[in-house]
């Protein structure tokens, strides 16, 4: 399963620019509507475009796999 970090990626932002960043503020930056991110942060399988990849990567200046882990699913 793909997980998704940018919930600890907005995270370091705000601790290196010393204030918060909302997903309002991340929308408006990236043009990924607020929903959409909602649901890369907190659902589990979230699914998204390889257009809102490059737009997040681009906006944290970061590599995808700073973005996003693979990682097995328990067989159970």
């Amino acid at each position: 399963m793909i997980r998704f970090r940018l919930l600890e990626l907005i995270a370091d932002y705000q601790y290196k620019h010393g204030r918060k960043l909302t997903f309002d503020e991340l929308a408006e930056s990236t043009n990924i509507h607020r929903a959409t991110l909602s649901k890369i942060a907190n659902q589990r399988n979230a699914q998204t475009r390889t257009e809102n990849i490059d737009r997040l990567c681009k906006f944290f200046k970061c590599q995808v796999g700073d973005l996003m882990e693979y990682v097995e699913e328990d067989q159970s």
